[in-house]
């Protein structure tokens, strides 16, 4: 099953509006990410960081996923300064370093986390099926809505019935190496995967169509828009458009 280790909570943010935090999220990452002013990207850093206090979100947990995501940036420092052409910031042997390539690893850098700690506190404290419904209250597609949740609901399925081709074919003394017999085991056992899973897909499709389904969910969630909520998109609104302003105007 998918892991929700932020869904359950009750601080501010786990007691929002899905649809307000899921419009907010969205509307204040573009903003961020078509922002080019360090002191812009700074600030949003520090406001997402803000959304993760008020989220309450397990400390170890936000580190992790933040080491996690910056051994990535790790390797944009390495290779930007090396790949940008303009002013030379430093020359290290056969290698020379570029001012450029070091100013757009710094921009992806606070970009990239910005955006990291606004969806980690906005849409990962709501559950994937909430998620999906205020997805389709927004008006999105039902083909994505329902991709989404099937996706969600049967996912862990196919990874049993992997572990269970996978036990079999140890039960037949299959040692998993770099030759050509490895090659054609995990050949096929994906492809009798691909199979099983589309078996059970036509399974679980006829049961849903003998149980009335009708190519809609019905969401038993219902969405309250109160005073706090208001007051929140208020507040993220201001926030986006002082961006703007300092970005653009």
């Amino acid at each position: 099953m998918l892991q929700e280790p932020f869904a359950d909570g009750n601080s501010l943010i786990h007691q929002l509006d899905p649809r307000i935090r899921l419009v907010s999220a969205c509307v204040y990452s573009t903003v961020v990410a078509l922002s080019l002013s360090f002191s812009v990207l700074t600030t949003a850093v520090l406001i997402s960081f803000i959304c993760v206090m008020l989220a309450q979100l397990p400390a170890r947990e936000i580190i992790k996923r933040i080491i996690a995501l910056n051994s990535f940036n790790v390797l944009l420092w390495i290779v930007l300064p090396l790949t940008f052409q303009g002013p030379i910031a430093r020359t290290l042997g056969p290698f020379t370093f570029y001012n450029a390539g070091f100013i757009m690893a710094a921009q992806i850098t606070l970009k990239s986390n910005s955006i990291f700690l606004i969806f980690m506190s906005l849409v990962t404290t709501m559950n994937l099926s909430v998620l999906g419904y205020a997805l389709n209250w927004l008006h999105v597609p039902d083909k994505i809505v329902h991709l989404l949740l099937m996706t969600y609901r049967y996912v862990f399925l196919i990874e049993q019935e992997y572990q269970r081709l996978i036990r079999a074919a140890r039960f037949r003394g299959f040692r998993p190496g770099t030759n050509l017999h490895t090659y054609k085991t995990y050949a096929a056992i994906v492809g009798m995967l691909l199979v099983r899973s589309a078996v059970r897909a036509d399974r679980v499709h006829n049961a849903m169509l003998c149980r009335g389904f009708k190519r809609k969910f019905y969401c038993l969630h219902e969405f309250n828009t109160g005073k706090q909520e208001w007051l929140f998109a208020t507040a993220m609104a201001g926030i986006t458009v002082v961006l703007i302003y300092f970005e653009w105007l």
